[in-house]
C-alpha cells in the first residue's frame, strides 16, 4: 500500500509564504520595539533621589567637594521652602494680564523653617502686594526678573530677620 504521492509546491508559493513569514516577523519586531520605546525603554534609567542626595554629600557632581550652605547645602539639608503660587493682575500699557509665580526661599538653617511657618499670612501678604504694583515692562526682562527677585527678598526682610532667608527662587512664572 503505496502512499499517494504529493505534488511538489512550486517556487512560487514557497516565494509566498517565505515573504508572509518574514513580514509577519519584521512586523512583531516593530511593534515590539515601538512598544519598547514609549514605555521607556529608550530613555536612560534616573537613579533614585536618594542616592542623588548621597553622591553630593560626598563629594558633590563630577567629583568636586559639596558647597557648605550654599547649592550643595540646600541639596544635602532640604532648606528650600516652597510657598504656595501666586496668581496677581498685572498691568501692560493696554489691558491687565495675569502673573503666575511660585517662589521658594532658601532658609539659612532647617530652623528658620519654624519661624516662617509662623509668619506665613505676613510673608505672603509682602509678597502679593510687591508683585501687585509690578507692570509687564518692568517684569519681562531677566533684569527686572533678577530685580523683582531683590525686591521680594528686602520685603521678605522686613517680615523675618534678613540672616534666615539667603536666596529666593522663582519656580514657576508665567505671564498671560
Amino acid at each position: 500500500m503505496a502512499e499517494p504521492a504529493k505534488a511538489p509546491e512550486t517556487p512560487e508559493k514557497n516565494n509566498k509564504k517565505l515573504f508572509i513569514i518574514i513580514g509577519a516577523v519584521v512586523a512583531v519586531l516593530a511593534i515590539g520595539g515601538a512598544a519598547a520605546f514609549f514605555m521607556g525603554g529608550g530613555k536612560k534609567e534616573k537613579a533614585p533621589e536618594g542616592a542623588k542626595v548621597e553622591a553630593k554629600a560626598e563629594g558633590g557632581e563630577h567629583g568636586a567637594p559639596a558647597k557648605e550652605g550654599g547649592e550643595g547645602g540646600a541639596a544635602m539639608g532640604g532648606t528650600i521652602y516652597p510657598l504656595e503660587p501666586f496668581i496677581v493682575n498685572i498691568y501692560d500699557g493696554q489691558e491687565l494680564r495675569y502673573l503666575k509665580i511660585k517662589v521658594e526661599f532658601e532658609m539659612a538653617n532647617p530652623q528658620a523653617k519654624a519661624e516662617l511657618d509662623a509668619k506665613l499670612a505676613p510673608l505672603r501678604d509682602a509678597i502679593l502686594i510687591l508683585l501687585t504694583t509690578k507692570t509687564m515692562q518692568e517684569i519681562q526682562d531677566l533684569q527686572g526678573k533678577n530685580q523683582l527677585r531683590e525686591q521680594i527678598l528686602a520685603a521678605v526682610s522686613k517680615v523675618v530677620p534678613p540672616s534666615k532667608i539667603t536666596k529666593v527662587y522663582f519656580t514657576d512664572f508665567v505671564v498671560q
